[in-house]
């Protein structure tokens, strides 16, 4: 029997693929009018709703705010790698689109019962779907997140997240332009998934 180290690739496939991706059409939404209004997630019975937005909302980001792309791209970078090295390409790329995907079925119901007919854009679902993933493999790595000055266990850090994602969706507080929900329902997708995967594997990462 014989036994080979593969090492983790730092930048494997479908993260980069991924990332690629969502830049190019950031570039495209900058460059061609009213792109961004044809690929955003609009509630259903709009006029504006088709339901391919489903998918397409989690490649688009806000044209006018270049940190909303760059937020979620480090995120997919920092913690979608681990789990690609982990899983694999394809199964994290089905990881990857079933969290947005969910974190769109749960925005749109609560966008329903709400009476909002404001769009959503962005890949913050899938990310927060990612995170959630990573929490629940690697619960107690520690984590060092702005402007808090000591590192956080992953478990406390989504933990905290989700709790922020649940005040801020029931405040509805004036000025805030967050999909609190898709947030919560990426992060929920991404956790069943997880928690169904592991059922017969029963392995975390400590």
């Amino acid at each position: 029997m014989s036994f080979r180290y593969t090492r983790p690739d730092s930048f494997p496939p479908i993260v980069k693929n991924l990332i690629i991706i969502n830049a190019l059409v950031w570039i495209a939404q900058k460059a061609v009018v009213n792109l961004t209004y044809g690929i955003a997630l609009w509630p259903i019975g709009h006029e504006n709703f088709r339901p391919y937005q489903v998918a397409t909302h989690m490649f688009a980001h806000s044209p006018d705010m270049i940190f909303h792309i760059l937020f979620n791209m480090f995120g997919l970078y920092m913690f979608g790698r681990v789990l690609e090295n982990v899983w694999g390409p394809k199964r994290f790329l089905f990881f990857y689109l079933a969290c947005g995907v969910g974190a769109a079925v749960v925005h749109l119901i609560v966008q329903y019962y709400m009476g909002t007919s404001s769009f959503a854009v962005g890949a913050s679902g899938a990310v927060m779907g990612i995170f959630a993933a990573f929490a629940f493999l690697f619960p107690n790595t520690e984590l060092y997140i702005m402007f808090i000055p000591i590192p956080v266990k992953a478990k406390w850090a989504v933990l905290g997240m989700a709790a922020y994602s649940i005040f801020g969706g029931v405040g509805s507080f004036a000025g805030d332009n967050v999909a609190h929900f898709a947030h919560l329902g990426g992060a929920l997708t991404g956790f069943i998934l997880v928690l169904i995967w592991n059922k017969s594997n029963r392995k975390r990462f400590y």
